[in-house]
């Protein structure tokens, strides 16, 4: 039986992360904005509205969802790059796909974000220096400190995750 809810797996890396695994991260992170572009084009508004799962998100929920968890990746890693280990503030990401902009805004205001924010966001990390990747921030709800390189396979998986929601789903549904 497919897994719905990690269409793609879960993450997972080598301990030791090459430069060149690091380089194909960075170029996802370049490439997440126009693949959920690429996944939602042609969608109705009632595909929009229809959950990528029993019990999950809807595809418009996933669209919003992907800028909001990046904007706080953007800023984790900006934390990392001027403090030493910082503590990362979590929040509740299904709390936050139940407020009025995830349903209210089109989905393009958050295309847009998204495009520019994955434009900084790679412009910075193909300019950081090898050591600039070894740098932590601590995430208070594991005690554990992440690495930024690993941090951008993290959001790497993440978009390739949520792209993958909607085109399996697009894929069971013929769309």
């Amino acid at each position: 039986m497919e897994n719905f809810q990690y269409p793609i797996g879960k993450f997972e890396h080598n301990e030791k992360i090459s430069i060149e695994q690091r380089n194909q991260w960075i170029q996802q992170i370049a490439e997440t904005p126009r693949e959920l572009r690429s996944a939602i084009e042609g969608l109705s508004v009632e595909q929009m509205d229809t959950p990528y799962r029993l019990g999950g998100w809807t595809v418009r929920q996933v669209v919003h969802h992907v800028p909001d968890s990046h904007m706080n990746g953007y800023v984790r890693f900006k934390l990392a790059l001027t403090e030493e280990n910082p503590v990362i503030k979590p929040y509740l990401e299904d709390r936050w796909a139940q407020l009025d902009d995830y349903r209210e805004t089109p989905v393009e205001v958050s295309l847009a974000l998204l495009d520019s924010l994955h434009q900084r966001w790679t412009t910075l990390l193909s300019n950081l220096q090898d050591a600039q990747f070894l740098l932590t921030f601590t995430n208070p709800e594991s005690s554990e400190a992440v690495s930024l390189e690993t941090a951008v396979g993290l959001y790497a998986w993440h978009g390739r995750h949520h792209v993958a929601h909607i085109t399996s789903l697009r894929e069971r549904m013929g769309w």
